[in-house]
């Protein structure tokens, strides 16, 4: 079944956290904790351990995302893990991954397990999508 909606980012706050051993690599690494609010299909919110590196300038790097969301996908309540990752040379979205973190549902959403997506289209607008089962 699939559950489609859109999310706003209510907070994005970066962290001073440093992976060690420090590494100097090409781009930097950062660690942000996000806030964002559903809506559709999917309706609820969720809280977000963000790491990236990336090159704010030039728009490139990769990103993975761990995402704790708690709500209802076609009305079905509960809460669940799910993880996600891409990268960009700018314009672009490749080598996207996404997936429902197993065994992590509550509630009405127990026993769910999937696979879905992110998309932000030309006009700012982001949608999410959960391909999913209650097994």
């Amino acid at each position: 079944m699939r559950a489609a909606g859109t999310f706003t980012v209510k907070a994005f706050v970066p962290t001073e956290l440093v992976p060690e051993p420090a590494v100097a690599t090409g781009l930097p690494v950062g660690v942000s904790t996000m806030e964002k609010r559903f809506e559709g299909e999917v309706v609820g919110r969720s809280a977000t351990v963000f790491t990236s590196a990336y090159d704010q300038t030039a728009g490139v790097g990769t990103y993975v995302a761990m995402e704790s969301f708690e709500g209802s996908l076609h009305g079905k309540s509960g809460a669940f893990n799910f993880v996600h990752s891409a990268a960009t040379s700018g314009s672009d979205r490749t080598a996207e991954f996404f997936a429902i973190v197993p065994s992590s549902g509550t509630g009405e959403l127990a026993r769910i397990s999937g696979t879905g997506g992110v998309a932000v289209d030309a006009d700012g607008n982001h949608r999410i999508w959960f391909d999913y089962e209650i097994g």
